[in-house]
């Protein structure tokens, strides 16, 4: 007897073939939800698992462009500033001290003292400005611009001191110097350019909060006549270099305000007058203006610190000689700790070292910047435009002598040489740039969720009990 085709009364498969088909189906879904996987063609798909296909994938970048677009995403972060300018400023530092032990041993050993004498001083002086950093950074801004004038009195009243027969010490020729008892030293006029940029960023905030510096005798006065004061002071004592940074932070502090250009022009005009004047009239001077360029030595030899800066960085080559390795700390070149130190690094570190170095300059500059241009706070854009105006101009100076492309000015690399005084209002300046990146809204943001207790309660799911005690 033949049996039926129950096909066409089930419109499908024999009721024991349906039935094992349901039980692997059943099996497969239970193993499927286990273990987590999607099985099953997608709805409206193409039978692959995944996302559905309504839902566009994400471009998938390779090579240069994925790395372009993951720098980005790293360089607009909220905290990339404050990182850039900690992590940059501490490593200048660091092998600033190392640099000042390798090129100072032989002078030291020179003057009969020990070996590590200048080292000691600049890691003491790099252990109080660490201080001064942390306490700049800690500060509210508040209390910055309350700090302005008391700062600018007191370092124009030492300035002052500084001329007074019998008070003044005169160092290499220049009279900038104030006796502290001992081997210890304090130059007042490094501190004039921190304390003109403070009075000055608080001067011309409090005019912008009064919409006064559209007026140009407001733009003016009295922040041009007050660093003239403080350039007259310096120029007695004879620091051509640390006037011309004066000069720059001044000329920072007005394009930052804003200042038309034919009014920045004519400002800028005066000081290259009286600077013209200045250098005409010495002949120590106009032998460093001469000496750009140099490949000899000269017939007396004035140009001889020039010309072996030169020969340090030509024979350090690709990676240098090495640490301690240096010839021409050997007498041959002047100051090679001081002036002339990014010199010496080029001959033990080589262009990988001299590179590394304005890479990290490069970086606190920029990050100076974004500080300035990101904020809304008038102040803090002054502050931070005047700190990164005075901490760039100087580290130009000092390397285009040293490469003999500018005249030899006399003015330490910042971080970098050696000199307490020159490194302690640094140091406090780049505590000021921390504070600064870290009261920016989003920086806060970053760094309170960073904090145990905040991210705790910030990502903590709250749950409703119930009256049964279910959740």
């Amino acid at each position: 007897m033949r049996m039926p085709d129950l096909t066409r009364w089930y419109g499908g498969p024999a009721p024991a073939a349906a039935g094992a088909s349901a039980g692997r189906a059943a099996g497969t879904a239970l193993r499927s939800r286990t273990t987590g996987a999607v099985r099953g063609p997608r709805a409206g798909g193409t039978g692959r698992p995944g996302r559905s296909s309504g839902t566009p994938r994400p471009p998938r970048w390779r090579g240069p462009r994925r790395l372009y677009e993951r720098a980005r995403r790293a360089w607009d972060r909220p905290l990339t500033a404050y990182y850039l300018i900690l992590g940059s400023s501490l490593l200048i530092t660091v092998l600033g001290l190392v640099m000042v032990y390798s090129a100072s041993m032989i002078k030291a050993l020179e003057l009969s003292l020990p070996g590590s004498y200048f080292f000691r001083k600049q890691f003491l002086a790099a252990v109080i400005g660490a201080g001064l950093l942390l306490l700049a950074s800690r500060m509210p801004i508040k209390l910055h611009r309350a700090l302005a004038y008391p700062l600018l009195m007191v370092t124009v009243f030492l300035m002052v001191l500084v001329q007074v027969p019998g008070i003044g010490v005169s160092v290499g020729g220049n009279q900038n110097w104030l006796s502290l008892g001992g081997s210890f030293q304090l130059q007042p006029s490094e501190f004039a350019k921190l304390a003109l940029i403070l009075w000055g960023a608080d001067l011309l905030a409090r005019k912008q909060d009064k919409r006064l510096l559209a007026q140009w005798k407001h733009l003016l006065v009295p922040l041009v006549p007050v660093a003239f004061m403080l350039l007259g002071l310096i120029m007695l004592g004879g620091d051509m270099g640390t006037a011309i940074i004066v000069s720059a932070v001044l000329f920072g502090l007005l394009w930052l305000a804003g200042a038309p250009t034919r009014l920045f022009a004519g400002v800028l005009g005066a000081v290259v007058l009286v600077g013209f004047f200045l250098i005409k009239t010495s002949a120590n001077r106009m032998s460093r203006l001469e000496c750009i360029g140099a490949i000899d030595l000269g017939p007396k030899g004035e140009c001889w610190q020039a010309v072996h800066g030169i020969y340090a960085l030509a024979s350090g080559g690709w990676f240098g000689s090495g640490l301690g390795a240096s010839v021409e700390k050997w007498g041959q070149l002047p100051e090679p700790h001081t002036d002339f130190i990014f010199a010496i690094a080029g001959e033990e570190l080589g262009l990988a070292g001299t590179l590394s170095v304005l890479a990290l300059f490069a970086a606190l500059g920029y990050a100076g910047i974004r500080v300035a241009g990101r904020t809304e706070d008038p102040f803090v854009r002054y502050a931070a435009g005047g700190v990164t105006t005075w901490i760039t101009a100087q580290a130009v100076v000092n390397i285009g002598a040293v490469l003999g492309l500018l005249p030899i000015a006399g003015v330490p690399l910042p971080l970098f040489s050696y000199g307490g005084s020159a490194l302690l209002p640094t140091m406090f300046a780049i505590g000021l740039l921390i504070a600064f990146a870290r009261d920016e809204p989003a920086a806060k943001a970053a760094l309170a969720v960073r904090t145990p207790g905040v991210r705790w309660k910030t990502m903590r799911r709250r749950v409703t009990r119930r009256p049964s005690g279910e959740r």
